[in-house]
């Protein structure tokens, strides 16, 4: 387990200022990033602190948060297009 926090503004630091515009514009990108920042922050806890969770869930809640990443990424583009 890596115990890197995986912060969004850290993975795609390109796009920091537009994350930031997004979040307070736009009310679908604000919610999955805060879904993505409440999965990072349950993983990282896990990974961190040692909390005992299944390899199955800890792989799912890693799933989650890339599909969230991704799906951010895609509008992120989408505005720089």
């Amino acid at each position: 387990m890596s115990h890197v926090p995986h912060e969004l503004a850290d993975e795609l630091p390109e796009h920091k200022e537009r994350i930031h515009e997004l979040k307070t514009s736009n009310a679908h990108f604000a919610r999955l990033f805060d879904e993505y920042h409440e999965l990072n922050r349950e993983i990282h806890r896990a990974e961190a602190a040692g909390v005992n969770i299944s390899d199955e869930h800890h792989e799912e809640l890693k799933r989650k948060r890339l599909l969230l990443k991704d799906e951010m990424f895609a509008m992120l583009q989408e505005q720089c297009a």
